[in-house]
């Protein structure tokens, strides 16, 4: 018996990274799953390969930032399952820039797929969970919603969204606890992802030596199924009594008071 039997899970973000670990992992443990993301020739390959031992999971194209796109695909989702018990908001962009450097379109680009591409799918997917009784969601913010320097690779527009990020989980979690909707969010700190292949980092080992001294455990960098677990649970009943909580995976760098 799987941790996740009987659930409808859709993630955003799903063709790589943290997101795709997620979707294994829901599958694994017995969920049905909506995997989304913007790029969908590699989210299509790695459903299809999915798909030949787990036929409940589906692909499908996602603008987070866009309204019609996330009702079009809770609308599948339930179509194809009969509800959403479980949204896990994945996606996200990273651009490097303080904010001396900061484009305007870049603070909006990067606010509107991080921070509004939240509050988008809450919204698409609360009434839904509302009628079957209650669900989980789980936001994935950063360790830069709660520490400074380092933590925000030098993204001014970064950092903000994933603070909105966070209290859009508070608020939400307070709101909807009556319909039994438990909002969590998770703040990884350094996960070799293709984010960070993206700014040229080679390896995990690579990223983990840029962390020495700022993160705790060896080796210094986690890899994206240190943050999918921490889905899985949040995403199962063992959190039945969990809301509105920050889940850190990160090796302990924001307890570390050399950093």
């Amino acid at each position: 018996m799987g941790r996740l039997d009987g659930k409808v899970a859709l993630i955003t973000g799903a063709k790589s990274g943290m997101g795709l670990s997620g979707v294994k992992l829901f599958l694994k443990e017995g969920a049905k799953v909506v995997a989304t993301d913007i790029v969908t020739d590699k989210l299509n390959e790695e459903v299809n390969k999915l798909k030949q031992t787990y036929p409940n999971v589906i692909g499908a194209k996602l603008d987070v930032s866009n309204a019609d796109d996330w009702k079009a695909v809770v609308d599948l989702a339930v179509k194809k399952f009969g509800t959403v018990n479980v949204l896990v908001n994945n996606a996200g962009i990273h651009i490097p820039n303080g904010i001396l450097e900061t484009k305007e379109d870049d603070w909006d680009k990067v606010m509107n797929i991080n921070a509004k591409g939240v509050w988008l799918g809450m919204k698409q997917v609360i009434p839904v969970m509302q009628q079957a009784g209650g669900g989980s969601i789980i936001n994935n913010s950063s360790v830069s919603a709660l520490i400074g320097g380092f933590a925000d690779a030098h993204s001014v527009a970064y950092s903000a969204s994933k603070g909105a990020v966070t209290s859009m989980t508070r608020h939400a979690a307070q709101w909807f606890a009556k319909d039994n909707i438990r909002v969590n969010s998770v703040h990884p700190g350094p996960i070799y992802t293709d984010l960070a292949k993206d700014a040229g980092i080679s390896s995990q080992e690579a990223m983990g030596k840029l962390h020495v001294g700022r993160i705790n455990l060896p080796p210094y960098a986690g890899e994206a199924d240190d943050v999918g677990y921490g889905f899985v649970y949040l995403a199962s009943d063992e959190s039945k009594f969990t809301t509105g909580t920050e889940l850190v995976i990160d090796g302990g760098w924001v307890t570390n008071s050399t950093i």
